[in-house]
């Protein structure tokens, strides 16, 4: 039996792969888009038994060729620029090719782990998986909430599956094997590279009532990500849309003064204090974009209330463990 990854030469679907060969599964066939062709990378480290392009997967999925040879997807696949504006593109990509694996997966009584998004929430400051609090600011984030109530609805029709659907609202994921995003990857790598061409990171001015460098968001390094998403595999009788955040918010400042100092271990300098930071020039505030005033979330904070209830117990890396541990690897990668 096969287990599927959508989107595995992306971000958070090849460190998928990465964790399931390391505990032992190798019978991995990875779906993705390689028409950008440096993903590739991000599997050269992994185990897989095949490849496939994702319009020769749905299409073979159509003509049953994987029928009861699948244990199960994780459906990581979509295409995540926020920035995007072609609607039908997005929603076609987004929604549309989910809703054929979601329907597949139902008939076939195959497990279902999907990547939904943060992003569902929009701008406001609860971030509980409920309808009361969903108001998606773009068609990514809209593209990710219609699906999401297609499966509450079918959640509430049939009362449960016969198969497992989990969708995970992702929350700030940084971490290895990002670096194909460019402009979307995480602010913890722009933070790096910056810190290694210019010698400082810049951060805003504050705004909407947050000091300098003091808006917040909860960053999640994507090992804890997948570690939830193989909790849920190894529990296939729960199902539901759960946060996947640490729980905590922490500020730009704390990310920027771990990246830093984690940048300064690596040349064998000792980590200073925020405030040394900032009065040596190594942390940089620059005025807020006139354009992004009204738009920009100043705050997020994963609700993991549900998730626990999940019985989903192990802890979260903060900022600080997470991004040494990054930057340690980013050092190795260069």
């Amino acid at each position: 039996m096969y287990t599927i990854v959508t989107g595995a030469a992306g971000f958070i679907g090849s460190n998928l792969v990465r964790a399931l060969n390391d505990r032992g599964v190798h019978k991995i066939i990875a779906v993705d888009n390689l028409s950008q062709a440096d993903k590739f990378r991000n599997l050269v480290d992994c185990d897989i038994a095949d490849y496939l392009d994702k319009q020769e997967f749905i299409d073979r999925l159509r003509a049953g060729d994987f029928d009861g040879d699948v244990d199960a997807i994780l459906h990581q696949g979509a295409c995540s620029n926020t920035m995007e504006t072609d609607g039908r593109y997005m929603m076609e990509n987004n929604y549309r090719y989910s809703l054929e694996i979601l329907d597949w997966c139902l008939d076939q009584e195959v497990q279902l782990l999907y990547a939904s998004s943060a992003a569902t929430y929009g701008g406001g400051g609860i971030f509980r998986e409920e309808r009361l609090h969903e108001a998606p600011l773009n068609v990514y984030g809209y593209s990710k909430f219609l699906f999401d109530q297609v499966v509450r609805q079918r959640l509430a029709v049939a009362g449960s599956f016969n198969s497992q659907v989990v969708g995970f609202r992702y929350f700030n994921v940084y971490g290895p094997r990002e670096s194909h995003k460019g402009r979307m990857a995480s602010v913890a790598f722009h933070h790096f590279h910056q810190f290694c061409r210019d010698g400082k990171v810049k951060l805003f001015e504050g705004c909407a009532g947050y000091a300098n460098g003091e808006q917040r968001r909860d960053f999640v390094h994507v090992g804890d990500v997948a570690g939830v998403n193989l909790y849920f595999l190894d529990h296939p009788e729960k199902s539901g849309i759960f946060n996947v955040g640490t729980g905590r918010a922490q500020t730009f400042n704390d990310l920027a003064t771990a990246t830093v100092n984690g940048c300064r271990a690596l040349s064998g300098e000792a980590a200073l204090s925020h405030g040394e930071l900032v009065r040596q020039g190594l942390i940089e505030y620059i005025p807020f974009p006139a354009d992004l005033r009204g738009k920009y979330q100043s705050f997020t904070e994963a609700d993991l209330s549900k998730l626990r209830r999940a019985g989903y117990e192990a802890p979260f890396a903060s900022v600080e463990e997470g991004v040494r541990q990054y930057v340690e690897w980013l050092g190795r990668h260069g």
